[in-house]
């Protein structure tokens, strides 16, 4: 049997958890919104053709922040075109996706949408093929409150008296990566972004930015790029982005499974370089980052390559995902809460049908994948004081690396009634682990429930008449003391629920 332990002191703070953190993404690619989260006439349709099966399943996951409406697909995006009548909105070829963009959803409908479903808005810029000024003019569509305004104005006339007051924007996407529509180098963009910063908090003050980090840690213009780019932009941006994608082309578990030690490790890289940033500019602000895409890819790459051609939300991007994806996701959402005092926000991407944990049938019900699971106990259970645990556990080796810990391990204190969740993943293939968990500093607590996510069939999948792989409640506790022990079964997904012991 593996052995593990997990050591946990109150006054050991990473920091507080971020709402943020349980954040999602909507592009205008494939199904995402057509037939996803928005498909009149339907059955399963609200007034507004907003599907109610989804609205329920993300309300479910509790997601805070959703990012729009791109992504790639932004950098060739009009924001007129998706105001107005719905039947005066343009056709447009999209770029990106090589698809047929009808603008029957456009930024009201999503405003709309996203009171409905209780989540915030991250507005993303176009600054691929527009700029300074359609950002200026975004905003003031978006957040203006005054009268007299000519985009203020529009926007009351096009149906919303009341500003959209959208606080978070992107300027720009990946505009390191040359498939980018107006990819630019590190210079260029800073200089716009810069630029575009000033402009739009003269508009409005109180929002927040996010800047372009490299498209991934594998870009070679990564490291450079941060640190050039934030040469221009430090004082004017309050984050910094990371995209990253993790995938199994090679079919080797034990490297995939590694990927939370890769994801660590550039998270790690662009701190130092924010750092680096701020020492240079004898700076006082520090930068915090915002993980805007993160997510399992590599399962729907051959599929897209027999799409046709300029049709209008073909189905792209559709992974199924597996137990195997599910351990992967679990291990990744457990290293973004260990990074809870630079990592304020993080957007799974994405949300609906494109490499999703939701997928829809266009005429039929919508159900949940297997990421749906870990996403949904952590958006659950992980709000609160991330705390610094110090974990001693085995090693095992892959092509990647020479020791990678068999235990993934995260826990949050939620003050309020002083109960501690910890997350774990056991990610030995064939042992169960042995976890002690010592909390030392915290006197006596008791197992109040452990929920377990079965992996042992790592290719089993979920489909829409049967949820083979969901969160299943596996052991209650009278045990208690300042350490408790639990056996984590090989390939799983744990959540282990801790109460305080009353004491008269």
């Amino acid at each position: 049997m593996k052995k593990g332990s997990l050591i946990l002191d109150k006054d050991y703070r990473i920091g507080k958890v971020d709402e943020r953190l349980f954040g999602s993404f909507i592009e205008h690619l494939g199904r995402a919104v057509y037939t996803g989260i928005y498909q009149p006439g339907s059955p399963v349709s609200d007034e507004d053709g907003f599907r109610v099966d989804v609205l329920n399943l993300v309300r479910d996951l509790n997601v805070t922040v959703v990012r729009y409406p791109g992504g790639n697909f932004v950098s060739g995006f009009r924001w007129e075109d998706s105001v107005g009548p719905v039947a005066n909105r343009p056709k447009r070829l999209d770029l990106a996706w090589n698809s047929l963009e009808t603008n029957q959803f456009g930024l009201h409908e999503f405003v709309k949408w996203s009171r409905k479903a209780g989540v915030d808005i991250m507005m993303a810029l176009n600054l691929g093929t527009r700029g300074i000024e359609d950002a200026r003019n975004l905003v003031e569509y978006c957040n203006h409150p005054e009268d007299g305004s000519y985009f203020s104005e529009l926007r009351k006339r096009n149906g919303s008296a009341q500003p959209f007051d959208i606080k978070l924007w992107c300027l720009g996407n990946e505009m390191d990566g040359p498939w980018q529509i107006g990819h630019k180098t590190a210079d260029e963009y800073g200089r716009l972004a810069q630029e575009t910063a000033k402009v739009m908090k003269l508009v409005d003050p109180s929002i927040e930015l996010v800047a372009c980090g490299s498209s991934n840690s594998d870009m070679p213009t990564f490291g450079i790029w941060e640190s050039t780019v934030l040469g221009h932009v430090y004082e004017y941006v309050e984050y910094l982005s990371l995209h990253q994608y993790y995938r199994n082309d090679m079919d080797d578990t034990s490297s995939f499974l590694a990927s939370s030690t890769t994801m660590d490790r550039f998270i790690r890289s662009v701190i130092s370089t924010c750092d680096y940033v701020k020492t240079l500019k004898h700076s006082n602000k520090l930068m915090y980052l915002s993980f805007d895409e993160w997510n399992v890819w590599f399962h729907s790459n051959k599929q897209d390559k027999e799409v046709a051609p300029w049709m209008e939300a073909p189905s792209l991007l559709e992974d199924i995902y597996d137990a195997e994806d599910a351990l992967v996701v679990g291990t990744l959402l457990i290293t973004l809460l260990k990074h809870a005092d630079r990592v304020k926000i993080a957007c799974l991407a994405q949300l609906v049908n494109v490499i999703a944990p939701i997928m829809t049938e266009p005429d039929g019900r919508a159900w949940k994948q297997t990421i749906f699971y870990p996403f949904f106990d952590v958006s659950m259970y992980g709000r609160g004081i991330s705390l610094e645990p110090v974990i001693t556990c085995d090693t095992y080796g892959c092509s990647m690396y020479s020791a990678v810990p068999c235990l993934d391990s995260a826990a949050i204190f939620h003050e309020e009634d002083e109960t501690i969740t910890v997350f774990a993943v056991n990610k030995s293939l064939k042992e169960p682990m042995e976890l002690v968990c010592d909390l030392r500093s915290f006197g006596k607590y008791v197992i109040v429930a452990h929920h377990v996510l079965d992996c042992s069939d790592l290719h089993a999948v979920n489909d829409v008449d049967h949820q083979y792989v969901c969160t299943k409640t596996v052991k209650e506790s009278k045990e208690e003391g300042e350490k408790l022990t639990v056996t984590l079964m090989p390939k799983t997904w744990n959540v282990i629920r801790l109460g305080k012991v009353k004491t008269c």
